[in-house]
This record gives C-alpha cells, sequence and structure tokens, in this order.
C-alpha cells in the first residue's frame, strides 16, 4: 500500500497534537465502523500508517523540514494580533535561547548521538538540541521557534556543544525572525563575544546573563568605579520588594583591543529588611538608563520561562519530550521532537489568538482537561470540522455521524 509523504508527516504530528499515543488506532477503528475518521476530516489524511512505518519513512528527513510552519504559526499570530501581548520594550520581541536533553540510553543509539563517559566507566548516549522560544515577563503563554540540534558535525575534531548550536540557529534562523525586531536571551554561557557578534549580524540585540567569576575583565572595569542607580518598591504587604538596579555603560565584554563594548545591568531584589532575596547581572547592547533598567532587567529574568514554561511543561505536561517515541539510524529522533515542539507551538497559538479553542477551554477548564475532553470524543465520534469539534465541547450536542 502506498502512502503520500504528507499523511506520513501529518500522522506523526496528529499524535503529538493531540496528546495521544493511540490517536491513529483509534481512528482506524472508526473508520472501519463509518467509513471515515478524523484522520481525514480533521488532519487530511488520505491514509493512516502504522507507527512502524511512519517511523520508517521519516527517518532520514532533514531535521529542518518543518522550520517553515513554525514561520507560518508566528506570521499568523502576528496577523490575527497574538503577538502583541508578547511585546516589550517598545515593540520588540524576546526570544529566548536554551539546551535541554531529550533522550539517553546505554544501549539505543545512532550516528547522530553525542557521548559521554560515565563514573562506571560505560559510554551515554544522548541527544539534546537548543531551544528558541518567544517569552514575555508577565504573561504565562509562550511560543516555541524551530530547534537547532546539537549533534556531530562533519569534519569537526571535537564533540558539538550548545554554543555552536545556537549560533548554527542564529545564521539559518536569524534573518527570518529579524521582523520581529529580536531581543534574544540567554544564560551566562551565551554572553561571549562570538554569540553576541552573531545576534547583532542578524539585527537583533541580546540581554545575556553575566556571572562576574566568568567575566573577568569586565568585573575589574566595575570595582571601585561609581555606578549609576536606580531603586523603586514593588508589591505591598508581606509581597512589599526593593529592586536596586545598577548599570555602567561601554564595558569590554572581554580582553583585548577587538573586544565589544556592551552595558552591564544588575538587579538587585531585597526585602524591606534588607535581606537580598535575588541578584542577577546581565549584558546588553541596549541603552541601560532610570528609564529602562527595570523592563530590560525583568526582560532578562523572563531567559527562565524558556526552562519553565517549555521546557519543564514538554517533559510533564502531557507531551513527554524524553519518551522515546522512536530513534532510529538517522534523523528520527529529532524530527519526532520538532513535530512534538510545533504541536506545542499550534496549542499555544490557538491560547492566543483562537476563539473557539479560546471557548473550549473556558468551558472545560485547564488545558489538560481540554485534551481529555478532545482524546475521549474523537474515539468515538467523526467531526467533520473542527468547529464542529468544539461545538461539541461547548454545547455537549455531537454532529450527525457517518451512516
Amino acid at each position: 500500500m502506498q502512502y503520500r509523504m504528507e499523511d506520513i508527516g501529518v500522522a506523526a504530528f496528529s499524535v503529538f497534537f493531540m496528546q495521544s499515543p493511540s490517536f491513529l488506532a483509534h481512528q482506524k477503528a472508526l473508520e472501519e465502523m463509518r467509513g471515515r475518521s478524523n484522520a481525514n476530516t480533521l488532519f487530511g489524511m488520505t491514509k493512516i500508517p502504522s507507527d512502524n512505518h511512519i517511523r520508517q519513512m521519516l527517518d532520514g528527513v532533514p531535521t529542518d523540514h518543518f522550520d517553515a510552519v513554525f514561520q507560518h504559526i508566528v506570521r499568523d499570530l502576528e496577523g490575527s494580533g497574538g503577538l502583541k501581548p508578547l511585546r516589550r520594550l517598545g515593540g520588540r520581541t524576546l526570544i529566548a535561547l536554551d539546551g535541554s536533553e531529550h533522550f539517553c540510553s546505554r544501549k539505543v543509539h545512532c550516528p547522530r548521538c553525542s557521548t559521554r563517559k560515565r563514573s562506571d566507566g560505560e559510554t551515554e548516549y544522548f541527544h539534546s538540541f537548543v531551544g528558541a522560544t518567544l517569552v514575555a515577563p508577565g504573561h504565562a503563554t509562550v511560543v516555541p521557534l524551530p530547534p537547532e540540534f546539537v549533534r556531530p558535525q562533519d569534519g569537526a575534531k571535537k564533540q558539538d556543544c550548545e554554543p555552536n548550536a545556537a549560533r548554527r540557529w542564529l545564521s539559518r534562523l536569524g534573518p527570518h525572525y529579524a521582523w520581529l525586531n529580536p531581543v534574544y536571551l540567554g544564560d551566562d554561557i551565551y554572553a561571549r563575544q562570538p554569540m553576541c557578534a552573531d545576534v547583532l549580524a542578524v539585527g537583533g540585540s541580546f540581554i545575556f546573563g553575566c556571572k562576574p567569576s566568568s567575566h573577568k575583565t569586565l568585573t575589574e572595569y566595575l570595582t571601585g568605579v561609581p555606578l549609576e542607580e536606580f531603586s523603586e518598591t514593588v508589591g505591598v504587604g508581606s509581597a512589599k520588594r526593593i529592586h536596586r538596579h545598577r548599570w555602567m555603560k561601554d564595558v569590554p565584554l572581554r580582553d583585548g583591543k577587538d573586544a565589544l563594548a556592551v552595558n552591564w545591568l544588575e538587579i538587585e531584589i531585597s526585602k524591606p529588611s534588607g535581606k537580598v532575596t535575588y541578584r542577577n547581572s546581565f549584558v546588553t547592547n541596549l541603552a541601560v538608563n532610570r528609564q529602562s533598567a527595570a523592563e530590560i532587567a525583568a526582560c532578562g529574568r523572563a531567559r527562565w520561562k524558556i526552562e519553565n514554561e517549555t521546557f519543564n511543561v514538554l517533559k510533564n505536561n502531557g507531551y513527554n519530550l524524553e519518551h522515546n517515541f522512536g530513534h532510529g539510524k538517522d534523523t528520527l529522533a529529532s524530527l519526532l521532537v520538532s513535530l512534538n515542539l510545533l504541536a506545542f507551538a499550534m496549542h499555544n497559538a490557538c491560547d492566543l489568538a483562537e476563539a473557539q479553542w479560546q471557548d473550549g477551554r473556558q468551558k472545560v477548564g485547564a488545558k489538560m482537561r481540554l485534551f481529555e475532553h478532545i482524546r475521549t470524543i474523537t474515539a468515538y465520534l467523526v467531526f467533520p470540522s473542527w468547529g464542529s469539534l468544539f461545538r461539541t465541547i461547548r454545547t455537549g450536542r455531537p454532529p450527525p455521524q457517518p451512516p
């Protein structure tokens, strides 16, 4: 039996989108009973392939195959006004970068695996990637962008790493997202001259975490020098905190005559008693002053959202990122991660801009409950459209079924 590659890709995606490993099996049963299924009506499949056939056909497909779909989601959000709540710093968009592992085994491996030696002498094989996510302080919804995978590079003597993958992401995708007027966020490993220069080269700005221990030249410039300062009180009662911002302009990021000049900013949060509860510092190319310091610091701190609202959700809230859906011998393990991220991006885009989805969530409550309803009713009923499905969730009235 011949299958279209479109059916293969959409079938794999549908499992992640519906958050149901059994979705295709349920749709085959529906098709046998009613002559059609939700795989056809909701996802446009002409035939439902088996799980094994999906894995075989997808293994070897380039991991960047779905990049354009991620870009289409962001463009659609911009057109619908869905990105407006995420804009900060005078209309800029924040893109947080960070690495995450999604597979680890001592037995299963492929040529694209990274390796490490454990204390018992055994070799451990793993896959990881650099994620990029649209985030905003004060806003819980995030929108993932295409990943860049950490993997052995042709001709390279050293093993690939997160910073190298992040720079590849900028080279490959930075120009496509320049229209967002992006500000890239990252932790201390990104606050290096090559990375900062790459960000500037693709039309972006940066706010990267900066540890004194790894930026000794910069720290020496700060020592003993009076710094510009601004403090404000935030919150009331027991939640009251003092936010103190200090900054210095045009300090060298590293030693040497070619060092990039950056602006350094520190935020310190303390209780009225004086007890410090948080302290962090950043380097940025954005202008820091009394008017901008607080917002720049808040945006820099929003980097954590890629860990909390992206990786943590993907690993623990139904997406099962670290589950081995299929490892394969080539690109399969990474390609399935891309599809998982794509499903997550579409779900969150619906949270931001799709009225019927929002009404369905309001009806049933938490997102996990929405998926429980969707999984249940699509196993027994065929819906001619997504609108029909969400109408049933809102009203409890199912559509007429095929004879």
